[in-house]
């Protein structure tokens, strides 16, 4: 498959587009002013403790405290807050883990109270970034992600990721890891790391040990609440997560960001640091690719599909609900039934790459057309299960029901992409009313006449929408522009255009150069 990374850097952030055969699939937003990113590391402080929900609110610096149930506390909760207490302390010998003792699992059932006081300091992560009014979600589970491997301290696990198939390279990897693994760290194998020799994945273990190494250090010299380990900004966190052997090519159109990326993937890959490209093109770079083209077309409510087939996406706070029509999408000889597999096949391909696209999460309803064979409404789901094969965010799909709805879960760590795509009309500002024509008239007489006394022309040309243009002349001998040449002794030419607003009109004169108001 064809894949390129489009990147553009602008004052309000950086936006990254992953096109798929020539198409954008998905579409990343970087913010500077961002206060949470999922994989940041904070060292808090408990600020309430809400019984009924079991849970606790943790001042992390920010605007919004981050919300904790119990059960995200993690099983190895004990064992970091021990670990906090002697970071906190200077103790050296907690860096390595080595003759660190491990606390008994955090039990699955218990209560908030009974762990976490008012004031108790805490080391937390983010896992899910603000949404809406509500703030990030943290947990206990410390981790910390690299390009091969996830090093999680307090484990002795090595865990690898279920899209890595061969039973054979699983095993090869369990043994490299195991191999060098340190004492009290586990480690979570990534896919990426698939066919990957025991020097690459030393050189990752490394580095994720020295990003260790100096959060322990900031733990003894600063006070909470503060930020002690940052994940990678989203450009170089999404070219770590997904650059493979498939990308054709990276276009980047800033000088600084384009040796960024040049040196992390020569760094990565260095068989592909050809791959990328310094834009220097006087025309936008979303605008050269058409990926400026396919935001406006696909970030409507209303998404229409080449065969004619549209759907109908709207938001909620709890929900996303996606309604599939027809349109247009009519083939002669063909059954009510067929047609609607073909329509409901179509929409379940274009539903799947939306949900990447606008990165939607949480409870996803999609309204099918309704079909009568048990057979089909099957093909719709194993379609669907097919195309999400390419999400790499955790989802469930469950089979249509029989009204028609499929049921789709989408994990959501950051808030869901939305891009208004509308534009203030130009002739209302928005407010849906338009100037009455007597108006529009009485404003193009008045500016005409205060033309007319700060200068001495005598022939003028007034440019206007059709139908006002039509209103002037109408009657001739008797119309309104006849009285006007008269009252002011000009001469005036009138001509409509479609291409003005009903009320814009302009003035030129007699050799077509515009006349400045």
């Amino acid at each position: 498959m064809n894949k390129e990374l489009i990147i553009s850097s602008t004052p309000e952030g950086v936006q990254i587009a992953l096109t798929e055969e020539g198409r954008l699939a998905e579409l990343h937003k970087e913010s500077p002013s961002s206060q949470y990113v999922v994989g940041d590391i904070f060292f808090g402080k408990v600020r309430k403790i809400m019984q009924g929900l079991n849970a606790a609110f943790i001042d992390v610096g920010g605007d919004k405290e981050g919300f904790m149930h119990y059960l995200d506390l993690g099983p190895d909760y004990l064992s970091v807050n021990k670990y906090l207490r002697l970071a906190m302390n200077g103790d050296a010998g907690a860096k390595t883990l080595d003759n660190f003792a491990i606390e008994p699992v955090l039990e699955k059932v218990g209560s908030v109270d009974a762990v976490l006081k008012v004031g108790d300091p805490v080391l937390m992560q983010v896992t899910k970034e603000p949404i809406s009014t509500k703030g990030p979600k943290l947990g206990g589970d410390i981790s910390i992600a690299g390009r091969y491997l996830v090093l999680a301290p307090f484990s002795d696990k090595i865990s690898v990721s279920q899209k890595i198939r061969k039973k054979e390279e699983r095993n090869r990897l369990r043994r490299l890891l195991e191999s060098i693994r340190p004492k009290n760290f586990g480690l979570i194998v990534r896919t990426v790391a698939e066919g990957r020799t025991v020097a690459e994945l030393d050189a990752d273990l490394r580095h994720l040990l020295d990003c260790w190494t100096q959060m322990t250090d900031k733990l003894k010299r600063v006070n909470a609440p503060t930020k002690v380990h940052a994940e990678l900004d989203t450009t170089t966190a999404l070219l770590r997560d997904l650059i493979t052997d498939e990308f054709n090519a990276i276009y980047v159109d800033n000088a600084t960001l384009y040796e960024e990326v040049k040196r992390f993937v020569k760094t990565t890959l260095p068989d592909k640091e050809d791959i990328v490209k310094h834009y220097k093109m006087e025309t936008p770079i979303f605008e050269q690719f058409g990926v400026q083209r396919d935001i406006r077309r696909m970030f409507g409510r209303i998404v229409t599909i080449r065969s004619g087939v549209y759907l109908y996406i709207e938001h909620t706070e709890a929900m996303h609900v996606i309604d599939v029509n027809s349109g247009n999408h009519i083939k002669a000889g063909t059954s009510q039934e067929d047609t609607a597999l073909q329509v409901n096949i179509e929409s379940a391909v274009e539903i799947a790459r939306q949900m990447r696209l606008r990165d939607m999460g949480g409870i996803v309803i999609v309204d099918f057309i309704d079909m009568n064979k048990s057979e089909n409404r099957k093909k719709i789901y194993e379609v669907m299960c097919e195309e999400m094969k390419r999400d790499k965010a955790r989802h469930t799909v469950l089979p249509l029901s029989k009204f028609g709805l499929m049921q789709i879960t989408r994990h959501r760590v950051r808030p869901a992409i939305e891009i208004d795509v509308q534009e203030k009309c130009p002739l209302c500002d928005g407010t849906g009313h338009i100037k009455q024509s007597l108006v529009v008239v009485d404003e193009l007489e008045s500016s005409l006449s205060y033309l007319l006394t700060s200068s001495n022309e005598k022939h003028i040309i007034i440019i206007m929408h059709p139908y006002v243009h039509a209103y002037l002349t109408k009657g001739w001998l008797r119309s309104i522009r006849n009285r006007w040449q008269r009252k002011h002794h000009v001469r005036l030419d009138m001509k409509p255009s479609e291409q003005y607003g009903l009320s814009e009109f302009k003035f030129f004169h007699a050799n077509g150069d515009e006349i400045q108001m």
